[in-house]
């Protein structure tokens, strides 16, 4: 991967990383809640580059390297998000790029294929949902695991020991989990950060959608892609999204669960590279 760069958005500092060549369709990877870019593993986002594309992860603000606001007190919501995304393709001088957002970022993507269809040749929904009353709520399990307190952050060991216990949460019963590997991620993403605890911001902003419509005004190809095992947003609300936006092709990542274990990348990197290619080469 290129090194990263910092871009000024206002009076906001945004981490950006890419990988591959610039001349490829460019693939721009957007995270969920809390999350930075390293949840896009450098090894999945070179297995991309390898298929020809060009991809882009970062780091959303208040993760990473990015800005941050005090905790509790995010001075944004979703739709400033979404031109943070807008904001990186300008300084990348892309035209069009391909969106990927995940869980909480579903919302982001939405935002982008709805208000800004002119910048977006397609978009991916993973992890996420509609966000329809009748769906079901997350696991019990889920949320126990999820609700016990974060320890003190200069408590280093207690602190990565808690966030590998949340991750665990989010795979739910898949025995896809592998431990040691996240370990090692956590520590990476904790020695990177500017301030791990502001991450937790993102459970307080507000979340409006598009201006111009919502899921049924879609009309880039959309392409869902949701673990079989969700604890967070179980399987039916794939098949809600499937079904809202035109056109919609759904892949069902077998025995996963809300994250993306390295035993599915075949499968994900699979789905995307077919769902982005130039619609000539299909």
């Amino acid at each position: 991967m290129n090194p990263e760069t910092m871009i000024q958005v206002g009076d906001v500092e945004l981490c950006v990383q890419t990988a591959g060549d610039r001349g490829d369709p460019a693939v721009l990877l957007i995270h969920g809640a809390a999350a930075s870019m390293i949840g896009w593993e450098e090894e999945l986002c070179d297995r991309l580059a390898a298929g020809g594309r060009f991809v882009i992860r970062y780091d959303q603000r208040d993760t990473g390297r990015s800005t941050v606001s005090r905790g509790g007190h995010p001075a944004y919501d979703m739709r400033d998000l979404a031109d943070d995304a807008v904001a990186i393709v300008d300084a990348l001088r892309l035209d069009t790029v391909h969106v990927v957002g995940r869980s909480m970022s579903g919302g982001t993507a939405l935002i982008l294929a709805v208000d800004h269809p002119d910048r977006v040749a397609s978009v991916t929904f993973m992890s996420t949902t509609t966000g329809d009353a009748g769906l079901p709520g997350p696991t019990a399990a889920f949320r126990d695991a999820v609700e016990s307190p974060a320890p003190a952050l200069d408590d280093h060991d207690a602190w990565v020991d808690h966030t590998v216990a949340v991750i665990r949460a989010y795979h739910g019963p898949s025995t896809l989990f592998d431990e040691a590997h996240v370990r090692r991620l956590v520590e990476v993403d904790l020695a990177r950060a500017t301030d791990p605890s502001a991450a937790n911001n993102h459970f307080a902003i507000d979340t409006p959608g598009p201006v111009r419509g919502g899921f049924g005004d879609v009309r880039v190809p959309a392409l869902v892609v949701h673990g079989e095992l969700d604890p967070v947003f179980p399987l039916a609300h794939a098949y809600a999204l499937r079904e809202a936006i035109p056109g919609a092709r759904l892949v069902v990542l077998e025995g996963a669960g809300h994250e993306l274990p390295q035993a599915r990348w075949d499968e994900f990197t699979a789905a995307l590279l077919e769902h982005t290619a130039p619609r000539d080469a299909r």
